[in-house]
């Protein structure tokens, strides 16, 4: 069995900022500036596009040129009816704990009465339209379709796509499973198309193939990621996803082998994908050490994860004790954390930085992302110090409705004057100033 090599930093002893812990933590370094230049090309072609242009698109970057970039219903439903029956069943069970957890992320409609006459109203009201991504390199994702589409459906977005890579083994449509989810979940708008191309699609629309949407969600590689960055602010998106990540934090009563299985699970995505093992014990260390050896050259994508657990993105982090541990996950702020320590109520309580957080030996990552219930599309690269996973409220947008009668606007209006003036814009007061003046005439007062 060839050995794994994953690196080891040592921090015990170390009372360290956040920022010196994240100067020293491991993270792939992906030059989204050198995608962003090689995908210029890409996004012009597609501005300016043709459906015979998206599919030579798709005939340059994935072998396949599709029939159509539209997918037909038909094949839709066909790709259902040939699901395997175990699969379908297993995919209906993810997306009714899906549900069930997003259902409760709605928020209600809320007046405020300011002043007697005075209200402001915040509302919670959809997109229009969403373009959602689902990648399909090294894997196919079904459980993504699941994952962007039922928070969407639940915050009642009225418009929903779907793109998703041409597929070789599919007559250059998607793959069968990601077209099944997307019959299971009642979506019929899906695009044969992949990469920048397919979230510049979304962006510009394509006359007689693809209406423009409002908002772009859904992982992808760093061209996908590229391509968001490019075109944010003609579309909004959830994030800049990169490379997916686990950390966990573990002491002396966690089971190695599941701590490395768990590493190794996360290292299957991709050659870039990290995995981190923080710990206060040595002896755990060297024990998932030994399993990942004995793992990694026992599983299907041996080459892959062994390149991934072999990066600088990946390591085992030593700490003096949990509580360093703590500060330690909470400066690394990653994907997935997993919590494998005997006092989970007392340290789970501490973290405040992650997209996820697993709690206990049966909650590893991969129940997560498939069939916990929570959403599987999280902030990576630290990100999750001040973004949150996909959720209902990324469908949703807060909109005022401001009401004041006129008792409510004259016991105001000269505050509103006097701050306009201190701005240097007299306007602004001339606004208020007009009403007032107005008010003073016979017969304006109910105008």
């Amino acid at each position: 069995m060839l050995p794994v090599e994953i690196r080891t930093i040592d921090l015990r002893g170390k009372a360290l900022t956040k920022s010196e812990y994240q100067k020293k933590l491991p993270r792939a370094v992906l030059d989204v500036a050198s995608a962003t230049a090689a995908i210029a090309p890409i996004l012009d072609r597609v501005s300016k596009a043709t459906e015979s242009d998206l599919i030579q698109l798709g005939k340059e970057f994935d072998g396949i040129a599709p029939i159509s970039i539209r997918v037909p219903k038909d094949v839709i439903a066909s790709a259902l009816g040939e699901l395997n029956p175990k699969v379908k069943l297993a995919l209906e069970e993810a997306i009714k704990r899906v549900r069930k957890v997003h259902a409760d992320q709605l928020r209600t409609e809320k007046t405020t009465v300011v002043v007697d006459g005075g209200e402001v109203t915040h509302k919670w009201i959809p997109v229009d339209r969403v373009g959602l991504y689902v990648p399909g390199g090294n894997a196919v994702y079904p459980s993504s379709v699941i994952m962007n589409v039922v928070p969407a459906q639940i915050a009642k977005v009225p418009s929903i796509a779907i793109a998703s890579p041409p597929q070789k083994n599919n007559n250059g449509y998607p793959n069968k499973t990601i077209l099944a989810t997307c019959a299971l979940l009642g979506i019929d708008e899906v695009y044969a198309i992949g990469g920048a191309q397919a979230i510049a699609m979304f962006a510009y629309g394509v006359e007689g193939v693809c209406p423009s949407v409002d908002l772009v969600t859904g992982p992808g590689n760093i061209y996908v990621a590229a391509a968001k960055r490019a075109l944010r602010g003609k579309i909004a998106i959830d994030s800049e996803a990169g490379p997916t990540e686990v950390a966990v934090l573990a002491d002396e009563s966690a089971i190695a082998s599941e701590v490395a299985a768990d590493l190794i699970s996360q290292a299957e995505h991709d050659v870039i994908a990290a995995a981190v093992l923080v710990t206060p014990s040595t002896e755990l260390a060297a024990e998932v050490s030994r399993e990942l050896t004995k793992l990694v050259s026992a599983t299907k994508h041996s080459e892959r994860i062994r390149t991934a657990l072999s990066g600088e993105q990946s390591a085992i982090v030593l700490v003096s004790d949990i509580a360093q541990g703590i500060d330690v996950v909470n400066a690394y702020a990653a994907e997935h954390l997993e919590l494998q320590v005997k006092d989970l109520a007392n340290v789970s309580a501490q973290i405040r930085n992650a997209g996820a957080v697993f709690l206990g030996r049966f909650s590893p990552v991969s129940l997560g992302d498939y069939s916990a219930g929570s959403n599987h599309v999280l902030p990576t690269g630290g990100c999750a110090c001040h973004s949150s996973g996909l959720s209902v409220q990324t469908f949703l947008k807060g909109v005022s409705f401001i009401s004041y009668n006129q008792k409510a606007f004259s016991e105001i209006a000269e505050n509103v004057i006097l701050l306009a003036n201190s701005e240097d814009l007299p306007a602004h007061g001339e606004a208020m100033a007009v009403r007032l003046s107005n008010l003073k005439e016979p017969g304006n007062g109910t105008k």
